[in-house]
């Protein structure tokens, strides 16, 4: 069985929740926004790398869902 994870990611203005169970993997995160989602790096989402407007932007192209800001 498949461990769902849900994780939270902040940068004290916005809040990226990322949710495992929802992600199809089609890798538009890392297309828009390479520098803050990189599954090569830990953690994967470095908030830190992009100003909100920017993570806000490559959220919202998230076509799953898994992605979502709080």
């Amino acid at each position: 069985m498949e461990k769902h994870v849900k994780k939270e990611y902040t940068n004290g203005e916005i809040t990226v929740i990322w949710q495992s169970e929802k992600c199809i993997h089609s890798g538009n995160c890392v297309k828009n926004l390479k520098a803050v989602f990189n599954p090569s790096q830990k953690p994967w989402i470095q908030m830190d790398k992009a100003g909100s407007d920017a993570i806000v932007d490559a959220v919202s192209k998230c076509p799953s869902g898994a992605l979502s800001i709080k």
